[in-house]
């Protein structure tokens, strides 16, 4: 984010109290014939790195992907664009997507939270897991 949308963000967040964005859903992943075509960004899709497609989140927006399933998590970087769906809110990398064991089974439920931007460099690994509240 440059810094004018910084100072937006951050005055509207404290004038409205409004809270960073989240979401239960479908999420699924690109197909690998989508690697290294350009992204809505402009950057070159990279099926190796913890990027993801949204509808409406800004560029460079870090959120947190939970696989309600098995509980596991990945924060991903979004860089793109995805049609208004009512059937997915988010298109993951195949990177994230095998970090939360979304491979096998091409489309999972998930959780959305939205990461506060604290100037931290782009992550290349991160997972995590949690308690499992989804049926197995």
């Amino acid at each position: 984010m440059n810094l004018l949308s910084l100072i937006l963000v951050f005055l509207f967040s404290f004038n409205s109290g409004t809270a960073l964005y989240s979401a239960d859903g479908k999420a699924s992943y690109y197909a690998d014939r989508m690697h290294g075509h350009r992204t809505a960004n402009g950057e070159r899709y990279d099926k190796t790195q913890l990027t993801a497609a949204h509808a409406t989140l800004p560029f460079n927006t870090y959120v947190q992907v939970t696989n309600v399933r098995n509980g596991k998590s990945v924060i991903v970087r979004i860089n793109d664009r995805m049609a208004h769906s009512r059937h997915r809110i988010i298109d993951l990398s195949k990177a994230a997507a095998q970090q939360i064991e979304l491979i096998r089974e091409g489309i999972a439920s998930v959780q959305l939270h939205e990461v506060p931007d604290d100037g931290q460099p782009e992550m290349t690994t991160v997972v995590s897991e949690i308690k499992p509240t989804g049926k197995k």
